[in-house]
């Protein structure tokens, strides 16, 4: 399949001409999703001398991905060992399970299935036995260093239907993962902004977007041009360090600040959701992935399949699919994908037939849109796997005012999102110095 990359940039039709800055913040996050949010509050907690912004595009925290995923909290499964995916997966995952008992959050570690057929047996002992070799990954303070970071069982298709009676009885085997569970989003993004105003130096700006990034010719770092709601002309700030958190949007913003040659391509993989209510599905009370495809012209790098998640309320959701959009051809609308985060009933008869493979009691007639998302893709289909890039660029040749783009942050984003914001602030900033 041939799918095109965006290479546009934040304001190439030249609409909004340089400003000079009016203020200066010492840190500007770029967007409100879960990870930037967790970003300012690590800011703000680490450098509460300095100031920290966070201006996101929506009237409201998360509006684009972090709001249109699955919710779950991912085990760190599926991923090359030494990949950033997975050590930020598995540091995560506990910094998000001891934020979420901290602070009141709904949440539930429901375990995970995932099912094998007889021909798909090597790829979940393959997991297996990845999981049994994984170190505990920085920052890591174990309570028993010698406990798995991330403890898997492999089980009998017999004993996976004791679990999950409606399971196909062609499922042999599966591995059963007890780490993975479920979170609700809306609450953690919302503990994470009470932290971030709770700040003296910090503030969160909403319904304001960024239009033009220049680097600082007098003081180190970058000039950022800012409309706030339906204004025709914004303002001017210096930053002394920016953190481009922006997702969908991040390579837009890097773009701005490259020669064209050297542009970042963006693609866009849009994932939908159907809720369920039918037969089939009796007190299922666990995660349960099929196996993604593997091989040739196979995505199981850019997707996990279609598999059943859970929400806190017991309802039964499948998804997401995989579908890439294509960019309009004269690259003229970054935001093009949005028109596409319309449910419709398109993508159901393929879930269905995807879904039955192990689940084989479920009706068609029990499947209804209920939302979808974009994955933000730093390459294309059958490109393998890509890692998660923290891109570090600097506004003059002496090295100083930093841009740090984080890049292709999809699934495991969620789950690592708090890991995310200890890496780039104590790790790449020196905030642990």
């Amino acid at each position: 399949m041939q799918v095109k990359g965006l290479f546009a940039a934040l304001n190439g039709n030249k609409r909004f001409r340089f400003k000079n800055a009016e203020y200066a913040v010492d840190h500007l996050v770029i967007g409100g999703g879960v990870v930037g949010l967790a970003v300012a509050q690590r800011l703000a907690q680490v450098f509460p001398g300095k100031s920290t912004y966070l201006v996101e595009r929506h009237g409201v925290a998360g509006e684009e991905t972090s709001s249109r995923s699955s919710e779950v909290v991912h085990a760190g499964l599926y991923y090359p060992p030494n990949s950033l995916k997975t050590q930020l997966c598995l540091r995560g995952r506990r910094l998000l399970y001891e934020r979420c008992k901290a602070h009141n959050v709904p949440h539930k570690k429901t375990g995970k299935l995932v099912v094998a057929r007889q021909q798909q047996l090597p790829y979940i002992q393959s997991l297996h036995d990845k999981a049994q070799k994984l170190a505990w990954p920085p920052h890591s303070t174990p309570d028993n260093p010698r406990s798995p970071v991330l403890p898997t069982k492999l089980i009998s298709g017999d004993e996976a239907r004791e679990l999950e009676p409606d399971l196909h009885k062609d499922i042999v085997a599966a591995l059963w993962s007890p780490e993975t569970g479920i979170v609700d989003s809306h609450t953690l993004m919302e503990s994470l902004e009470r932290d971030i105003m709770e700040t003296e130096s910090s503030e969160l700006v909403y319904s304001t977007k960024v239009v033009r990034v220049d680097p600082s010719h007098d003081e180190p770092g970058w000039i950022v041009q800012m409309v706030t709601g339906d204004a025709g002309e914004g303002d001017a700030l210096l930053a002394r360090t920016v953190i481009n958190c922006a997702g969908l949007s991040a390579p837009l913003i890097l773009n701005a600040i490259l020669p064209e040659s050297k542009r970042i391509p963006m693609f866009f993989a849009r994932g939908s959701y159907a809720s369920y209510r039918g037969p089939g599905v009796s007190h299922v009370s666990h995660l349960i992935y099929p196996c993604p495809a593997v091989g040739k012209d196979s995505h199981a790098f850019h997707s996990l399949g279609t598999h059943l998640t859970l929400d806190l309320q017991g309802k039964i959701r499948f998804g997401p699919d995989l579908d890439w959009l294509n960019p309009p051809e004269d690259h003229e609308d970054p935001d093009f994908w949005q028109k596409h985060l319309i449910p419709d009933d398109s993508r159901l008869a393929l879930m269905y037939e995807a879904v039955k493979e192990y689940l084989p009691g479920v009706s068609q007639d029990g499947f209804q849109p209920d939302y979808c998302g974009v994955r933000p893709k730093l390459v294309g289909p059958g490109a393998g796997f890509q890692d998660f890039v923290f891109r570090r660029d600097k506004a003059n040749a002496q090295g100083q005012g930093e841009m740090i783009s984080l890049l292709g942050i999809e699934s495991p984003g969620l789950t690592s999102s708090l890991a995310i914001a200890e890496y780039v602030v104590d790790d790449l900033m020196g905030g642990a110095t």
